[in-house]
């Protein structure tokens, strides 16, 4: 992972993150941890696939090789 990809994901810690995943599923939670292989844990995380009808999740891990974008929280 590059130097400004990690910057941007410290600076991200306790924040609400908007996650991408494989097969279309966007997650939103507040990032707690993350490590080299982009394996994500996310606390307070909701399932916002269907915008119509969230999922509370809770406290979640999420695979690296599943994320697809990161979006973090506006500077």
């Amino acid at each position: 992972m590059s130097d400004m990809a990690t910057q941007i994901l410290e600076e991200s810690l306790e924040k609400p993150v908007l996650v991408r995943l494989r097969g279309g599923r966007s997650l939103r939670g507040k990032l707690k941890g993350f490590d080299q292989h982009l394996n994500l844990v996310l606390e307070d995380t909701d399932d916002i696939t269907d915008k119509e009808n969230t999922r509370k999740l809770g406290i979640i891990i999420v695979r690296g090789d599943n994320v697809i974008i990161i979006s973090p929280p506006p500077r």
